[in-house]
């Protein structure tokens, strides 16, 4: 896989997508960034870091090429139509062509090799495509298809973490897929011990009332409470409730009964857990998704997810990307609920919604 390579070989990455497709990315992604050893100083950079040098990426390829012998811009886009990863690879292009420099390559992960982006990275770097769920129409099937972009996002984030998980461990490219083989195998009971669990029934029983929902995590975990974030909003806007990251710019305090999601490996996350005692004081509910039992966020919380994991320390986790897959049927669930109770949400409704605010 020549993208592999290229991330293998990048001394900076430069993460591109928009939506839940970019949160998926910079979750994986930040596994490199917050690992402590065996990346020989791979930087990982979005175009909202305060550090990214330039106001697109036109302008910050200059003090890029001067900085780094490679750069791979890495974009996830499941259309390939979205306007601001096509931007970024438009401006890219546009210097690699301007500039003859050889510094730089493109990688993308998409369902539609048509599309422009697709076109433009093809022509200086590597694509691969996922399937997603393909041309099916709008659909109440959302247990069977997910809601919009669901398989496609949390497929791309699987392949990449494997990725990282691989050039961790200094594997080939055959390696990604074995990696790939084996973590099937574990995430299928994971999930469905979850979702069959009481905690989930009783999480789907908060979220049809009417309650606001807050997720919070730091770090990676905060990419994945996003990813969470984006569908829930969905179904709950629609309902007239709202959903909120917290400490985000419209953050409010939260009312008696509302629910907050909380995300944290070790569970001893200091600013996660005054959340909690926050959230808790207001008479709000709390479920926490740890990777330890006995932690204290685990024991504070009034539902708890357990997805342990050993891993050493600086090392990369599975566990964010299998809270992202544990998350996932939430909304699925709720619109299911929902649609028991005869208040069916079509998902043309729900893709409308989607595409006049993101």
């Amino acid at each position: 896989m020549p993208l592999y390579e290229d991330l293998k070989s990048a001394n900076c990455v430069v993460c591109g997508g928009s939506g839940r497709s970019l949160f998926s990315l910079n979750a994986a992604m930040s596994q490199i960034a917050v690992s402590q050893i065996g990346w020989r100083n791979k930087v990982v950079l979005t175009p909202d870091d305060p550090g990214f040098p330039g106001k697109n990426m036109y302008d910050a390829a200059t003090e890029l090429e001067r900085r780094y012998k490679k750069t791979l811009l890495l974009i996830n886009s499941g259309s390939g139509f979205s306007d601001d990863p096509l931007a970024m690879a438009q401006d890219l292009a546009r210097y690699v062509e301007d500039k003859k420099t050889s510094k730089f390559s493109m990688g993308l992960l998409t369902s539609n090799v048509n599309s422009p982006l697709a076109k433009i990275v093809q022509e200086h770097g590597h694509v691969v495509r996922l399937k997603g769920r393909g041309r099916l129409k709008p659909s109440f099937e959302y247990s069977e298809t997910g809601i919009m972009g669901d398989i496609f996002e949390l497929e791309s984030l699987l392949l990449l973490c494997m990725m990282t998980e691989a050039i961790f461990r200094n594997l080939e490219a055959d390696g990604v897929f074995q990696l790939c083989e084996e973590e099937f195998t574990k995430l299928g009971p994971i999930i469905d011990l979850s979702v069959e669990s009481e905690t989930y029934a009783h999480i789907v029983d908060i979220l049809e009332r009417r309650t606001s929902v807050f997720l919070g995590g730091k770090g990676t975990a905060n990419e994945i409470v996003k990813m969470a974030g984006v569908r829930l909003f969905h179904i709950k806007n629609l309902l007239g409730d709202n959903v909120y990251i917290a400490r985000g710019v419209n953050t409010p305090h939260p009312r008696a009964g509302d629910l907050e999601i909380l995300v944290s490996f070790s569970g001893e996350t200091k600013p996660v857990i005054i959340w909690r005692d926050v959230f808790k004081k207001l008479n709000g509910t709390v479920l926490a998704i740890t990777g330890t039992k006995k932690s204290t966020l685990a024991e504070k919380a009034d539902f708890h997810i357990t997805l342990e994991e050993e891993v050493k320390p600086g090392q990369p986790r599975r566990f964010y990307m299998r809270a992202a897959y544990v998350l996932s049927p939430l909304p699925v669930k709720l619109a299911e609920r929902l649609a028991e109770k005869g208040l069916k949400l079509p998902e043309y409704i729900i893709s409308w919604y989607h595409s006049v605010t993101q």
